[in-house]
């Protein structure tokens, strides 16, 4: 008994403890916010501008569920109003001459290519820590979050100040990952999510009669299909350059060599990627800011990071296709690929998909 109360004290004052200690007070303050979304439409009192993107909020939650086929359970229906403007900084991290990424632990969950933090000096700390240790570094914020069915996971003030196709999209992307988490695949989780936010939202505002959101949804869907091609192709390319000067030979002068040129490489590839950026994709892009594409950042955590949202996006539309554009049947069949292959989920759709 002694030595599991010490085991438990010595996790607890670990680094990874004291991370989930904090994420679990911070998780608890959320939770303690919580007021009934049902309540706060009803209630004069609630600002108009909240009141309709509560009743949004609602209303695309019910979406999901009867024309999704999804499974809310219990979460979007209480909303916790925050004391902050941003919810979570998010920390993702890659090894510059090669394609591999800097992964965390989590207990019950696994293992995870990003880390977030409610502790916003610890994820500058974070990120620091890593570029000093020769990492390429990814930090951002995310305004949302899913504790995949857990927790009755309420909308929160930072997602609430998103416009109203994007707030319906992320409602639906989360949803996406109550009814669905693979374990141990969070690109294919996260990519999945992004394809039935993004779908999910254009099937909403047209059955709302909304033509302008609808076309905004549309747009933006089209944007990430864009992107997501172009992030795959840079993946790809920088992939078959890394290849060709391996890091597995065992001379310690050729091993310094080839990393050189993999880094040389790397300059050259990017180099490209920019130009094809500003030149070719910037001027499709139709919801994306103006400069955009001149002031993203482009290094391996970047390409890695946005590769979690948007893998295979293509795949999973052609998954509708085949469903004669019913999103419902489309996420039901992508599921069940899924599960044949736990190990390979995109094989798995794949499989499916031919058969």
């Amino acid at each position: 008994m002694l030595g599991v109360v010490g085991a438990l004290l010595l996790f607890v004052i670990s680094p990874t403890g004291c991370y989930l200690s904090r994420a679990a007070w911070e998780e608890a303050r959320i939770l303690s916010r919580r007021q009934p979304i049902d309540r706060l439409v009803a209630d004069e009192r609630t600002p108009d501008a909240e009141r309709a993107k509560l009743a949004l909020v609602l209303e695309a939650r019910r979406f999901a569920a009867d024309s999704l086929s999804l499974r809310p359970e219990q979460s979007f229906t209480r909303y916790s109003r925050l004391d902050r403007d941003t919810l979570v900084l998010v920390v993702s991290a890659a090894y510059p001459d090669r394609l591999a990424r800097k992964t965390w632990w989590f207990p019950v969950v696994g293992r995870f290519p990003y880390k977030g933090f409610f502790d916003f000096g610890a994820a500058h700390r974070t990120a620091d820590e890593l570029r000093r240790d020769g990492f390429d570094v990814s930090l951002g914020a995310s305004s949302a979050f899913s504790t995949l069915g857990w927790f009755n996971d309420p909308v929160v003030s930072t997602t609430l100040r998103m416009d109203s196709v994007s707030l319906v999209n992320t409602v639906i992307h989360e949803i996406t990952h109550t009814t669905f988490f693979a374990k141990g695949q969070v690109v294919f989780n996260e990519s999945f999510a992004s394809f039935v936010g993004g779908r999910g939202a254009i099937a909403f505002f047209r059955a709302r009669g909304d033509s302008s959101a609808m076309l905004r949804a549309e747009a933006e869907w089209a944007d990430d299909l864009r992107l997501g091609a172009f992030w795959a192709r840079l993946h790809a390319r920088l992939d078959s350059a890394f290849a060709q000067h391996p890091d597995t030979v065992r001379d310690a002068m050729q091993q310094a060599a080839n990393k050189e040129r993999r880094l040389a490489a790397r300059r050259r590839i990017y180099a490209d990627a920019r130009r094809a950026l500003v030149d070719s994709i910037g001027p499709q892009l139709e919801t994306y800011p103006r400069g955009w594409v001149e002031r993203v950042p482009l290094d391996n955590a970047v390409v890695m990071a946005r590769q979690v949202y948007a893998t295979n996006l293509a795949l999973f539309d052609s998954v509708l296709v085949a469903e004669r554009n019913d999103l419902a049947r489309a996420v039901a069949q992508i599921v069940v690929g899924a599960k044949a292959r736990p190990a390979d989920p995109f094989g798995g759709v794949r499989a499916q998909l031919t058969r």
